[in-house]
């Protein structure tokens, strides 16, 4: 014999004689088997909507100071997914489109009530409970996906205004919610050539994978990052959308970044420890034999002791840029101290203020006030920015050039911008800068921000250069904080 399934029933109503009906007409049913629980007072429903375990709930319209409609919305309001039979004395075509718009599963007028209909509203509602819970849960598990991903994810509109984010995205870009659904997709890339190729790739393929992009947060910060994004058509609703996933690569750019110039300098200092040996010997012999030689030579021979000048003159040369590059390469032990980088600064740019004058440069300073100190090499530091400073100020034309320091304070770092309005650096070789012997200087060795580089990564600091040709280059110098 198949067994009568049960059914739970909350009955919401004040009318007792309507209550003896309605409990009559299901008793009735031959599918189902009914247990049904009475409550008359609105407040003592709403309590046992939220924390009861029912089927159904079967709501008069009329229940003194409230209505069905109140209860209905209640439940809604509540995320109860319970289903709702709103029943009432008399039909009304406005009653029944608000019992709709509210979510009733039915609206059946009690005049018209009987068994059959009543269990057929039931077993009707219950049929789209079970549809509306299995995309409940499908929603739920869809939307932890989504909001617990550590990689941003959106949504966008067929105009790819964005409709959706979750919390990675907004702590990845620094928006707030609101401020993050007001943009389009265009406004986080930072190259509009980007932004063209991805569009049109959405528009002819309907997705692009692993597009390697820079975007921009609020704060105008780039964020190298690998972006995923597919077309998601909905037949049913005429409802489409684009939906992406940004992965972050800054850091492992970063990273690879730091490991291509830690390899350049250690085969620098290979370079540079063979030169030493090859060179300093024979160059160590040439000099005892020249000191020799201008011994047993007459002294008052011009001839003589202009070449045996230019001899010793380029010996030397040659010993201090083999100097300069083991300097330049080799790691550097820090004479660790609690300092100030105002101070720092303030001590550099004594250092470079007669060249700055020569050159006719305006210095601007925009120091932050009560940074606090840092530990660091101070003589070291000086070093790496004193480079950066004479290379800004060759870099622009005497009597027009504007020199501006700042610093600041933000996310755990201090800050250092070095800013000129140079001549700039072509984007292909701003990869290459630290480089040893890269340099498009006449006459220069390419090592001064080789050893720049190398002094800062001692002191765990970064520093990332922008450069716009015929308008300046920007040095950014971060020193992170203990956390």
């Amino acid at each position: 014999m198949k067994k009568t399934p049960s059914v739970k029933v909350l009955l919401i109503e004040d009318d007792e004689d309507d209550v003896l009906l309605a409990r009559e007409y299901l008793a009735e049913s031959e599918y189902y088997h009914f247990d049904v629980e009475w409550e008359p007072l609105p407040e003592k429903a709403k309590d046992k909507m939220v924390h009861g375990h029912y089927d159904i709930f079967l709501i008069d319209y009329r229940l003194g100071s409230e209505n069905g409609l109140d209860l209905i919305k209640f439940a809604q309001d509540k995320g109860v997914i319970t289903p709702c039979i709103l029943l009432t004395g008399q039909g009304d075509l406005n009653v029944d489109l608000d019992a709709t718009r509210y979510g009733a599963a039915d609206y059946i007028v009690k005049t018209e009530l009987n068994p059959s209909m009543l269990e057929r509203s039931i077993r009707y509602a219950l049929s789209q409970a079970g549809v509306i819970r299995e995309l409940d849960e499908k929603e739920k598990k869809y939307r932890s996906l989504f909001e617990r991903s550590i990689d941003p994810i959106y949504l966008a509109n067929n105009d790819l205004k964005l409709m959706d984010v979750n919390d990675a995205f907004l702590k990845f870009f620094k928006y707030t919610k609101e401020e993050a659904l007001s943009l389009t997709i265009s406004e986080i890339f930072e190259h509009d050539e980007d932004f063209n190729y991805f569009f049109s790739s959405l528009k002819t393929a309907e997705q692009i994978r692993d597009f390697e992009v820079v975007l921009l947060n609020k704060d105008r910060e780039k964020k190298i990052s690998m972006l995923n994004c597919v077309f998601i058509p909905d037949q049913i609703s005429e409802f489409c959308c684009y939906q992406g996933i940004i992965h972050d690569l800054t850091m492992r750019k970063k990273a690879e970044r730091d490991m291509l110039v830690a390899e350049r300098l250690s085969m620098t200092g290979k370079i540079a420890r063979t030169i030493a040996h090859e060179v300093r010997n024979p160059l160590t012999n040439l000099t005892l034999a020249l000191e020799q030689l201008k011994d047993e030579m007459p002294r008052n021979n011009e001839t003589v002791k202009l070449y045996s000048d230019i001899i010793e003159r380029n010996a030397n040369r040659i010993e201090q840029l083999i100097g300069e590059m083991l300097n330049s390469s080799k790691p550097k032990e820090l004479n660790l101290q609690l300092s100030n980088v105002d101070e720092i600064l303030e001590e550099t740019i004594g250092l470079a203020i007669d060249r700055m004058n020569l050159n006719q440069i305006r210095l601007e300073r925009s120091f932050a006030s009560s940074l606090p100190r840092v530990l660091l090499d101070k003589e070291k530091i000086k070093i790496a920015f004193l480079n950066i400073i004479v290379n800004a100020v060759e870099a622009m034309k005497p009597g027009k050039g504007v020199l501006r320091i700042e610093t600041q304070m933000s996310d755990s770092r201090i800050t250092v911008c070095i800013i000129d309005n140079g001549k700039g650096i072509p984007q292909e070789d701003i990869e290459k800068l630290f480089d040893p012997f890269f340099t498009d200087k006449q006459g220069g060795m390419g090592l001064g921000l080789t050893s720049t580089k190398n002094i800062l990564n001692s002191h765990n600091a970064d520093v990332e250069v922008t450069s716009k040709q015929d308008e300046g280059t920007t040095f950014i110098v971060a020193f992170k904080l203990p956390s």
